[in-house]
């Protein structure tokens, strides 16, 4: 999938959401633990009653990998049933990698060939040659991170370099868009970090950006809108326990929905006010 494409899905469901697919067995509704595959079992019902919502959906592969092989199956299986069924979703593995360029082929190659994933997050501290692999494949993407949304972001994102009076975010910034373009890579930044989105979008106009962080961390949609969104909406905003887990019941996907729609109709009214729908 390209920009253009992405930006088609935008206006077409007036929607800029992305849903984090952070399924926790501990926390998803007990009835599912029945099933041969909860988690698998979740996520179908989740996104069955969201997709029309949703541009993207973005699973996060710490919630699979903690259950070893099965888990593994459960995200092979939820990134078939979204290309086989979906197939205008933008589907994300929030895998957070990044090695030395031979593994990094390797990564890319489990998530682009074998999984058929549109993008993985990748993280930046070991330099270009870690990125590269991911940037080779035709119609992927790298989503990097650049300024997240935790407490300890500030304990090295915003280290300022005496020489350039770059913070280290805006070093990664500045360096990484050189490495590929505006069709294969996007940004991850923080809604919890929303007053830095016009920094950031001095910076790298043109790129969509990863917004994490809205809902349950209390990050502010309007403010995100505001600071970050460009001409061609550029923002994935991602909300993942406010949407997935609006109830433990045996209604949890009705009520997965009506939350969805509530951000939707918000993301509708910005997107309108902006002019791009």
């Amino acid at each position: 999938m390209n920009q253009q494409q992405l930006f088609e899905q935008i206006k077409k469901k007036q929607s800029f959401l992305c849903i984090g697919l952070d399924s926790d067995s501990k926390k998803i509704p007990q009835h599912l633990l029945k099933k041969e595959d909860p988690l698998f079992a979740f996520n179908r019902e989740i996104i069955d009653a969201t997709h029309d919502l949703a541009v993207a959906y973005k699973p996060n592969l710490a919630f699979y990998e903690r259950h070893g092989s099965k888990g593994w199956l459960s995200l092979e299986k939820t990134a078939t049933y979204l290309k086989s069924h979906y197939p205008e979703i933008f589907i994300i593995a929030d895998a957070k990698r990044g090695d030395i360029g031979n593994t990094s082929t390797l990564y890319a190659r489990a998530f682009f060939e074998n999984m058929d994933f549109d993008a993985v997050t990748v993280a930046p501290y070991m330099g270009e040659d870690s990125v590269l692999p991911f940037l080779s494949f035709k119609n992927k993407w790298v989503v990097l991170l650049a300024l997240t949304s935790n407490k300890g972001a500030f304990d090295f994102q915003f280290l300022k370099d005496e020489q350039s009076g770059n913070r280290l975010f805006e070093s990664v910034l500045k360096i990484s868009r050189n490495w590929g373009t505006t069709e294969n890579m996007m940004y991850v930044v923080g809604a919890t970090k929303a007053e830095k989105l016009k920094e950031i979008r001095n910076i790298v106009p043109d790129h969509f950006l990863l917004v994490p962080g809205v809902g349950a961390q209390g990050g502010s949609l309007k403010e995100v809108a505001g600071n970050g969104m460009n001409k061609k909406c550029g923002l994935l905003v991602n909300s993942s326990r406010g949407i997935i887990y609006a109830s433990p019941d045996t209604d949890f996907a009705g009520k997965a929905r009506e939350a969805a729609r509530s951000l939707q109709t918000e993301m509708k009214e910005l997107l309108n006010h902006a002019g791009l729908i």
